[in-house]
């Protein structure tokens, strides 16, 4: 299965707020499942700004881990969206999928491969 790593809070975003697109500087073809990896870091200034328009983002944020699954359906330059920023592309992301343990895992830049059964494990 392809992972993505995804910052801190915006994975969680992803899987618990109603975040439906992630933003990229580059377009992908790929379709289909994605597993959300968290990388280290935690934006705070990002969890503020979330908190602000009023989504409950927990004070302990897991990193370092895979931590659920979405489906990428498509690709869209950003217009107008409140998940959006300007001059990137958001992939369209239906169906989050939260793992209810968080796997440890290392990431990497851009898609990475992931094996199936480490996430059928927690998927099924």
């Amino acid at each position: 299965m392809k992972a993505l790593s995804i910052r801190q809070p915006w994975a969680w975003a992803i899987l618990h707020a109603g975040k439906d697109v992630e933003n990229r500087s580059w377009q992908t073809s790929y379709r289909g499942l994605l597993a959300v990896h968290v990388g280290k870091a935690v934006e705070r200034e990002a969890v503020d700004y979330l908190r602000a328009y009023g989504h409950p983002v927990p004070d302990r944020l897991v990193t370092g881990a895979l931590v659920g699954v979405v489906r990428v359906t498509g690709y869209a330059s950003v217009t107008e969206s409140w998940w959006g920023v300007p001059g990137q592309y958001q992939w369209q992301l239906t169906d989050p999928r939260p793992f209810a343990e968080p796997i440890p895992w290392r990431g990497h830049l851009g898609l990475f491969d992931v094996p199936d059964d480490v996430v059928q494990a927690v998927t099924a």
